[in-house]
């Protein structure tokens, strides 16, 4: 049977003409005509037949500054409607192979490898158990794309799914395109580019609205799913809470002033109020299901019991329930439900008090159903909503607090000078004495209430602790209770959080600890003194103290963003992956549960890259089945906007995180032969070295504003939070996501790739290169850490193009383009050559549908780029062609389906 009437060439071709019409009739023929000119002179140079690029250069330059605007959005409008036309796509791809069962990375194919090796029914209820995947959703600031586009394109999306899946008449079908060109034109005549940064609560709208659109109605199918998938090969084995989600967006204060207190509050009874509502809706639903009559079918005693309770708490409202259902118990009981979860935001008594209390109703409806054998309407209709109320508790998500360890520094050092405390002259060792101490004493050392004429950033720290005593009191201790400390070096770094939650009472010990405090690691002197820094607080008394009260779970987060931007892909790859195992080994013999967050961006030079892949090829060391990582950016839209495309990625991560817990516990220390760490003890040093020269060059930061458009992107209106750290343009200042989203427009994506070609022949010389590439290439086949790093450094190289980074190169001085360019060209080709070389491949990529995806988007991108450049090269700017500037940004980016 044919699930599918179109096919991805059909969507392209239909939608550029599409683009085409509307560009003519809101343009005119002669822009038309441009755009025309422009698309074939690309594809001619592409395909080879045309000698040079000079046709495109000509017609680029005779634009006139509106024409410039208008190429601009046609290239742009028209990769905005190209990524649906591929997201549709894999929407075919997953439903056919799931109708042929031929599924990769599937959690059916796990389960039944699983039975047939002889797995037993404990062991994988033991496998289960122990599984928590916490995909963290941030606000960091790589979407390029407004609200208001995303809006537009994603109503497009849902009717071409409607062409694709359903059987329409001629008429119908008219009727759905006719909408289809509605929305095009709209989005034709939509701004494109910001003309403000989004507001901290903009970023946590967008996040919600993926929680509360996809994933709430998608976690209940994927479970059902996921339990029919145990059912076939084993009895009696109940699914766990296998997902929680959680977000930074409107709580991360980390370089951003603008997350206030108010912001973070806002966020929190939002989401608090989305879930209600959602849960109000669906027991509206389940009403209607459940009619069935109390004197024809029995009701369990605990649903008669539950409903005495009820009659005692609001008697008024169990008679009116019994006067609307007479003798529908079921009703009755979901009338009720509805109204404690209405008093929840309401000054009248009687209110859930948490989520368990809500899945209790529940699970006495579930319960009576069925012993009254009424299974299949408990499966339909009740188990979805337990698994939703399960999943997203009534915070939807919970969220993390993070800040630099700067303020929390200051803060301490300036509220304990009031006390006569001289906290910023101590020594390291004072410090964690003088907390410990203050930590395990009774009586509290501040009065935060008043603490006395301090700095703006005490006052700011200082009332954010006071107010997470007031969120954890209103909203329960689970919908904020984690604190991620960027930059953590020394363990009073997590000491001061620790204090500063116990001057509030967030932590009372030795009984209560409502904060898990997570040390975030990302220089490399942090990622080398992991143990030194855990080491320590495991011995502290208060903070063991702490430790014991949590479970003894300790997450630990990794920055894999500023790692890569300080040591260089290769080497921070290779730091990580070494540094977890220690870090694990540590804490496996410390007695403690390790939880490792892994701060990932949606570039590869980011940590980006398929997520299942990423999590197979973590060391078997640090697969403790729980595991948390970020989302961000366009990554979020690509993975979680579509229904089909969420749920593929939920069974993905599980099937995944599964097989790498199981081997795990085959294998709880990972066998890596001598001959393999020798080699990377050998290529990531050496790599290390030359990416540093590279940036500590003299006039390589001139280089890189000369020959990139950070100008542009610092000031895109990206985020809330600003581009670097101080507002000063060095490598070290520049946040990650700038510095990688400048070079991805260049098309020179060297944070993904540069050095890894010195590092490899650092290796090949010291070990000959026909005896190396012998180990290399044993290494890619039998280890997955390598293989994944090659093939992301190979995705990287990909997406590289030299000749229009070229472009961008002559903008620089002529002296520093002679002395950078050459050298980042030669470092790219020799890497190129390498890892086709080593993987065994005459091509870089080893996905089909991604080479054809970049070749089928690299004439369209080019335009842009030319243009770009063009606009770039211009001493003066008016305010029109700065706009068009920004625009190309956009393209370029939705071009690339990446920015940083």
């Amino acid at each position: 049977m044919e699930l599918h009437n179109r096919d991805v060439r059909t969507d392209i071709r239909e939608l550029g003409a599409l683009v085409g019409d509307v560009l003519a009739a809101q343009a005119s023929t002669e822009a038309y005509e441009t755009v025309e000119e422009l698309r074939n002179a690309a594809i001619d140079y592409r395909r080879g037949d045309a000698s040079s690029r000079d046709r495109l250069h000509e017609t680029v330059d005779d634009l006139s500054e509106v024409r410039e605007g208008i190429v601009a959005r046609a290239f742009t409008t028209y990769f905005e409607l190209i990524n649906l036309a591929e997201e549709r796509e894999r929407v075919r791809a997953i439903r056919n192979a799931d109708d042929e069962g031929a599924l990769h990375d599937s959690f059916e194919a796990t389960i039944a490898e699983f039975a047939e090796q002889g797995v037993e029914p404990a062991e994988l209820e033991d496998l289960l158990a122990d599984v928590l995947i916490e995909p963290t959703f941030t606000a960091h600031p790589t979407e390029a794309r407004r609200s208001t586009v995303k809006s537009k394109l994603r109503s497009i999306a849902n009717h071409l799914g409607e062409l694709d899946e359903r059987n329409l008449t001629e008429r119908e079908r008219n009727a759905v395109w006719r909408d289809v060109t509605a929305e095009v034109t709209s989005l034709w005549g939509t701004r494109q580019v910001r003309q403000r940064p989004p507001e901290p609560q903009d970023e946590a709208r967008n996040v919600q609205w993926y929680l509360e659109n996809t994933l709430f109605d998608v976690v209940g199918d994927a479970y059902e799913e996921f339990e029919e998938t145990i059912a076939a090969e084993y009895d009696d084995i109940d699914c766990p809470k296998l997902f929680e989600f959680r977000s930074w967006a409107g709580s991360d204060r980390d370089g951003n002033p603008f997350v206030t207190p108010e912001v973070t509050d806002e966020t929190l009874e939002r989401q608090r109020s989305v879930a209600v509502g959602k849960y109000r809706d669906q027991c509206k639903r389940l009403s209607a299901v459940l009619s069935q009559d109390g004197e024809r079918y029995a009701v369990g005693d605990a649903l008669t019991a539950s409903l005495a309770d009820d009659d005692e708490r609001f008697p008024t409202v169990v008679e009116e329930a019994r006067t609307r259902y007479p003798d529908e118990p079921y009703r009755q009981k979901l009338r009720l439900m509805r109204e404690r979860l209405d008093r929840i935001d309401d000054v009248r008594p009687g209110e859930y008090p948490d989520s368990d209390a809500f899945l209790a109703d529940l699970d006495v409806i579930a319960e009576s159903l069925s012993a009254d054998e009424q299974e299949a309407v408990r499966e339909s209709f009740v188990e979805p909503l337990r698994r939703q109320v399960d999943t997203f508790g009534l915070t939807l998500a919970s969220l993390d607090l993070r800040d630099h360890r700067e303020n929390h520094t200051e803060a301490v050092a300036e509220a304990v000078a009031a006390e006569g405390v001289d906290y910023r002259d101590m020594a390291e060792e004072a410090r964690q004495k003088f907390l410990t101490g203050a930590i395990l004493q009774e009586n509290p050392v501040v009065d935060t209430d008043d603490p006395g004429d301090v700095s703006e950033t005490t006052e700011r720290v200082i009332r954010r602790f006071e107010e997470l005593a007031e969120w954890q009191d209103e909203y329960g201790a689970q919908a904020i209770d984690t604190y991620c400390i960027s930059m953590t070096e020394e363990p009073s770094h997590v000491l001061e959080v620790l204090f500063l939650a116990d001057q509030v009472d967030v932590v009372s010990l030795s009984d209560h600890c409502g904060l898990d405090v997570v040390p975030l690691l990302e220089t490399e002197s942090a990622l080398n003194g992991a143990e030194r820094i855990l080491g320590t607080l495991f011995d502290n008394e208060a903070y063991a103290t702490a430790l014991d009260a949590r479970g003894d779970v300790q997450e630990v987060m990794l920055g894999y963003s500023d790692s890569n931007k300080e040591n260089g892909f290769l080497a921070a790859n290779w730091d990580l992956y070494e540094n977890q195992r220690r870090i694990a080994r540590f804490c496996r013999d410390e007695g403690v549960t390790l939880r490792l967050f892994h701060g990932r961006g949606g570039s590869i030079s980011r940590g980006g890259g398929p997520m299942n892949e990423a999590l197979l090829a973590l060391p078997n060391e640090t697969v403790t089945g729980q595991v948390k990582f970020t989302e961000q950016g366009e990554a979020i839209a690509e993975k979680y906007a579509n229904p089909r495309i969420a749920e593929r990625e939920l069974e993905q991560m599980l099937d995944a995180q599964i097989r790498a817990r199981h081997e795990a516990n085959e294998e709880p220390t990972e066998e890596v032969p001598d001959s393999w760490v020798d080699a990377m003890e050998t290529m990531a040093p050496a790599a290390r070295e030359t990416y540093r020269d590279l940036l500590n060059s003299d006039g390589f930061v001139s280089y890189f504003g000369q020959a990139t458009p950070i100008s542009v992107v610092e000031n895109l209106n990206l985020g809330s939070r600003p581009a670097s750290r101080s507002g000063e343009r060095t490598v070290e200042d520049l946040r990650a996501i700038p510095w990688v989203f400048s070079w991805t427009q260049t098309r020179l994506i060297l944070p993904g790739w540069y050095s890894l070609a010195s590092g490899i022949d650092a290796y090949l010389d010291a070990v000959g290169e026909e005896a190396g590439l012998d180990t290399l290439r044993e290494m890619y086949e039998e280890w997955p850490f390598f293989k994944t790093t090659l093939d992301n450094a190979g995705l990287a190289l990909a997406r590289t193009d030299p000749e229009i980074a070229a472009e961008y190169a002559d903008l620089a001085d002529d002296d520093l383009r002679e002395r950078f360019f050459p050298e980042l060209v030669g470092e790219y080709e020799r890497g190129r050559e390498l890892v086709l070389a080593v993987s065994g491949r005459d091509q870089l990529l080893r996905r089909e549908w991604l080479a054809e995806s970049l070749d089928r988007r690299n004439p369209y991108v080019d335009p842009l780029n030319l243009l770009q450049v063009d606009l770039l090269g211009r001493t003066h700017r008016t305010d029109e062609e700065e706009r068009t500037l920004r625009l190309t940004v956009n393209g370029i980016a939705a071009g690339m389906k990446n920015t940083g």
